[in-house]
């Protein structure tokens, strides 16, 4: 049985009590707290196990069912969508612009630092999210938009070098500026060169100073 609509009760007269509280409906206020707790739960299963968890043990770490994951998500797909959503949240609101008007070589720092923070956290989850994402359109979307990101971020701190070249000269660099620094080229650096975090970053401030031209006068 559902939960009833919590509600202040009404006058004698028929007219709404004054001051009467918002109508609350607990059903799916619940409703959505499940669902959150199942998001939440797939991610922390991924950065434990770094691979996709099976819906027995979403549904075990959320302390649900399975009949109750598949009540909020048709399937796991959506439930990759839902994550990715809530992640994407999650990295803007923790990825604040800084250093804007900062020197050349403290914007390239702060960039690093920001995106190598991003990379060590999210990793495990973008595998398991962008895996077979051409099978999903809404997944293939969510990881376009998160690559627009990066670039839209690198745009507005590499504005002053940036802003001396022509249009198709900019374009260019700044894919090449996206591609060396995707969560693959992180995971190559970390895991397969074995490189610590500090060695990774000196190796992309590096390369976004030689590929960056210099900034107007």
């Amino acid at each position: 049985m559902g939960d009833p609509v919590v509600d202040a009760p009404a006058a004698s007269n028929g007219e709404k009590a004054p001051g009467k509280a918002p109508r609350v409906d607990g059903r799916r206020l619940r409703s959505e707290r499940t669902r959150r707790l199942i998001v939440e739960a797939y991610m922390a299963l991924v950065r434990e196990n770094a691979q996709m968890p099976t819906a027995v043990q979403i549904a075990e770490r959320a302390g649900y069912s399975v009949r109750s994951i598949f009540e909020r998500f048709p399937d796991l797909t959506a439930l990759r969508v839902a994550v990715t959503d809530h992640a994407i949240a999650e990295a803007r609101a923790s990825a604040a612009l800084r250093d804007l008007d900062a020197s050349r070589a403290t914007r390239i720092t702060s960039q690093v630092d920001q995106r190598a923070k991003t990379c060590e956290r999210w990793l495990p989850l973008w595998r398991v999210l962008s895996a077979d994402s051409s099978q999903s359109p809404d997944l293939h979307q969510r990881i376009t938009v998160i690559r627009q990101l990066i670039i839209m971020r690198m745009e507005m701190m590499f504005k002053p070098e940036l802003s001396v070249m022509a249009d198709s000269d900019r374009r260019k660099i700044v894919l090449a500026l996206e591609s060396i620094t995707t969560f693959e080229s992180w995971a190559r650096m970390r895991e397969f060169y074995g490189l610590s975090v500090e060695e990774a970053s000196t190796v992309w401030v590096r390369a976004i100073d030689r590929l960056l031209p210099a900034a107007s006068s």
